[in-house]
């Protein structure tokens, strides 16, 4: 199965972006890269959950 076929999110945006902000946290701001994958996983599922798309950060 491929990470996009999950972008259709189940729970509500506050919800992803509560563990986007928990993930931040615990990483004390500098991301692994296994961290660096959850985090562009939450942010599709937040994406699909807004009803918006990702957009690529500047």
């Amino acid at each position: 199965m491929s990470p996009m076929s999950s972008s259709v999110s189940a729970r509500s945006a506050a919800e992803v972006n509560a563990e986007i902000r928990d993930l931040w946290q615990r990483s004390g701001g500098c991301l692994t890269p296994q961290d660096e994958d959850e985090y562009q996983r939450l942010l599709v599922e937040w994406a699909a959950a807004t009803g918006s798309g990702a957009r690529s950060a500047a």
